[in-house]
């Protein structure tokens, strides 16, 4: 069964970390966007996967759904941002956006399943025992 609250940390974290990384790297004039997206899965995912605290499928699934949601609303935030600015919004900008959106799940995945392992363990620690 999924975890949605799990999910709900996870998207907010891949939200500002996505936000975020689409802005450049520090003293550069240059952007990473693929880079971007695997440390936004990575972290996100790993997000997801640790509260939901289920073991590694759990955590895979979470992960997955936690990056694809997250990465889905930071294109739609940033396509939306782009047409008001630039008044432009072209087919090939969906095609590549949906192409985003799924790469952010392979990432979250591999997010998920670590967190699922580190999350796993730590769900019983310090209940007493009877």
């Amino acid at each position: 069964m999924v975890n949605w609250i799990a999910v709900l940390y996870g998207i907010v974290t891949a939200f500002a970390i996505g936000l975020a990384s689409g802005l450049g790297l520090p003293f550069t004039s240059i952007t990473l966007p693929i880079v971007g997206a695997g440390v936004t899965g990575l972290v996100a995912g790993g997000v997801a996967g640790y509260f939901a605290r289920e073991g590694l499928g759990s955590g895979i699934v979470h992960g997955f759904l936690a990056t694809s949601i997250g990465g889905l609303l930071v294109g739609l935030v940033l396509l939306l941002t782009g047409t008001i600015v630039a008044g432009v919004i072209g087919f090939s900008a969906g095609v590549v956006f949906l192409t985003l959106v799924a790469a952010h799940g392979i990432p979250g995945a591999v997010g998920g399943a670590i967190g699922g392992i580190l999350g796993r363990g730590s769900a019983t620690t310090g209940q007493p025992t009877t």
